[in-house]
């Protein structure tokens, strides 16, 4: 067996830093083993796994509470797991197109812009100005 698996161990091996593994600790995410009379707290191996798939799950765009919510069913059903990243991938394809919109507006903002008019009359700036929302 290797050395204690310590908190700066834990962070080094998860690949991320201590404060991550303490924010997590905080939040639920991760237990914090009691602290001993003399020395460190010692972390079991586990809980590199437990910070690698929270990573992981936020890669796939899913918020901390969630990644919370996707522990928990973790000893639940399938159906539960699959029908929240049904909705995480429903909730991805709306900021795409909204993405998509905001893209295309700024195209058309660009194009109307003419680099040789003072800022009085930049159009992006009168958009900006006058916008209002639907």
């Amino acid at each position: 067996m290797g050395k204690p698996l310590t908190i700066g161990r834990v962070a080094n091996a998860a690949g991320v830093n201590l404060e991550t593994v303490r924010y997590y600790q905080r939040i639920g995410l991760v237990t914090e083993p009691e602290k001993p009379e003399v020395g460190y707290r010692i972390y079991p191996f586990a809980t590199i796994a437990r910070i690698r798939f929270i990573k992981r799950a936020q890669q796939l765009g899913f918020k901390l509470h969630e990644v919370a919510e996707l522990m928990e069913l973790d000893e639940g059903h399938c159906e539960d797991v699959r029908e929240r990243a049904e909705k995480k991938l429903i909730q991805i394809n709306n900021q795409i197109s909204d993405l998509s919109n905001l893209r295309t507006t700024l195209d058309s903002l660009i194009e109307t812009c003419h680099l040789d008019g003072s800022s009085d009359h930049c159009p992006i700036i009168e958009t900006l100005i006058n916008f209002e929302e639907n």
